[in-house]
């Protein structure tokens, strides 16, 4: 696939918004790697293969186990994610997804048990960034593969 345009360049004013609430996510308190898991998760779930690659990059370059990412895509079904990873797993879908126009009681209780309210707020933001950037991505089909972690 041919890239279509450079959202950067063509909208600079566009990127730096979508950047300010990037970098709140980063400086929100929230642990880098949960970060990375979420942002993963979340572009698997929307097919952006830009993020995909960037993400599991820098979580590698974290010092992220491969297996996890590996089994990212079933971390129901896995051993190795923690309580507080899968409240955010399940709280990123969920507000990735919007179910028939709801996040599920439930996933927000199991969210408030592992998050306080600023947490999760700012773990939403999170989910609303990382959403952006993957219609960015798949929207003008930004290339993957030529992503180098640190070069953000």
């Amino acid at each position: 696939m041919t890239q279509r345009l450079d959202y950067k360049n063509a909208s600079p004013k566009g990127f730096a918004a979508m950047l300010a609430l990037e970098l709140h996510a980063r400086a929100s308190g929230l642990e880098h790697g949960l970060l990375e898991l979420v942002k993963t998760r979340v572009s698997q779930l929307n097919g952006c293969a830009f993020c995909l690659d960037m993400h599991t990059k820098d979580a590698r370059a974290a010092g992220e186990d491969e297996q996890r990412l590996y089994l990212l895509p079933a971390w129901r079904e896995a051993p190795c994610y923690t309580e507080r990873e899968r409240a955010a797993l399940a709280w990123a879908e969920a507000v990735t997804l919007l179910k028939d126009q709801q996040v599920p009681d439930e996933v927000y209780e199991q969210a408030r048990r592992q998050f306080d309210e600023k947490a999760l707020v700012d773990l939403t933001l999170a989910i609303v960034a990382i959403n952006g950037w993957n219609r960015l991505s798949v929207s003008f089909r930004t290339e993957a593969g030529s992503y180098q972690p640190g070069h953000h």
